[in-house]
């Protein structure tokens, strides 16, 4: 092997290989036997992802305790289910931690996306059913909606008590501006559902990876922050094509599907390094700050980000709802002895 030409060497290679040597890649998925087969460093959940994993027969152990263990803490019904769906988000993230070397991601209820306090007080909840199973709170990123009061509470979370958010359902400048400017961890700008919503509301119906709508909204933000030195990191996430991972190679992190991972890694094209922090800081933006009022005036300007956030969170509640359902369903099975 130390005979080949770097050339020939770098052929062998796959495009994910290649991915990792500029990019943290972050496997975007709830199957854990998916995580199994790509290595990645972390891993992201959301409900949507939540509830197609425990519908998968694989899964059933993990949704039988977290329902004894929903039951055990007694309360309404509503309790019992909130108190389930709370271990069972945990459980699949104690599950992956056992695949990934990093973090997790766990997110907060969408239904919560409008009140700080009570998104805080989840937040608070999930990290303590970690701890308890011995998970210290480094290796757990909250996911947070990328709301005004979500980008708040995850401020609150960060500076009070330490615990680490991934701001989602990120589609404005807007919104990237306000999370820098709170001290989030990490954001998950919307690549995918960006380029989704450009091909339902104007006449172009395909894009190069370089004009991709998204590449180009997830490229300027990672410009910003590096121009400017903030410290919160990017993870462009919600890919529908290779096109679009490879666009953003040398972003900080990626989180990828199993489907789009396993292209890559049967993909031997080169894969360049497109975006870095020398090059970032050679960029024209301009500082901005935005308080509450500027920031929902910027947000509301952008129409593709106000439709696809309020869409987002409602897909996410939709899914969240679907879960509780077949939560309660199980749960009145089990208590009635079936």
């Amino acid at each position: 092997m130390s005979n080949t030409s770097p050339d020939k060497r770098r052929k062998m290679e796959t495009a994910l290989n290649q991915l990792k040597q500029y990019t943290v890649v972050v496997a975007d998925t709830g199957d854990f036997n998916a995580i199994e087969e790509y290595k990645p460093q972390d891993a992201t959940t959301n409900p949507s992802l939540i509830l197609a994993a425990a519908k998968m027969p694989a899964y059933q152990a993990l949704v039988d305790q977290a329902i004894k263990y929903g039951i055990s803490k007694g309360g309404s019904e509503e309790e019992q289910i909130a108190n389930t769906m709370d271990k069972l988000f945990v459980s699949f993230g104690l599950e992956i931690l056992k695949k990934v070397p990093g973090r997790v991601s766990t997110e907060v209820d969408a239904r919560l996306s409008f009140h700080k306090e009570e998104m805080v007080a989840k937040a608070l909840k999930l990290i303590a059913l970690y701890e308890e199973a011995g998970i210290s709170k480094e290796r757990v990123l909250i996911k947070l909606s990328s709301t005004w009061e979500g980008i708040q509470a995850g401020k609150e979370l960060e500076e009070k008590h330490g615990i680490h958010c991934n701001m989602t359902l990120l589609f404005s400048f807007a919104q990237a501006v306000a999370c820098a400017e709170a001290n989030v961890t990490l954001i998950s700008p919307f690549v995918g559902r960006i380029l989704d919503w450009h091909k339902e509301n104007t006449d172009r119906k395909s894009y190069e990876p370089h004009e991709d709508p998204g590449v180009i909204s997830v490229t300027k933000i990672y410009n910003y922050y590096k121009k400017f030195g903030y410290s919160t990191v990017v993870m462009g996430a919600s890919f529908r094509n290779t096109g679009e991972v490879k666009a953003l190679a040398g972003c900080d992190l990626l989180t990828i599907s199993p489907s789009l991972l396993a292209e890559l890694s049967k993909d031997h094209s080169a894969v360049p390094q497109a975006l870095n922090a020398s090059k970032a800081k050679a960029c024209d933006l301009e500082k901005i700050h935005l308080d509450e009022k500027s920031f929902r005036w910027e947000h509301n300007e952008d129409r593709m980000a106000v439709e696809k956030l309020s869409d987002g969170i409602r897909k996410f509640a939709a899914d969240a709802i679907k879960l509780e359902t077949m939560i309660k369903e199980k749960m009145l099975n089990a208590k009635n002895g079936q």
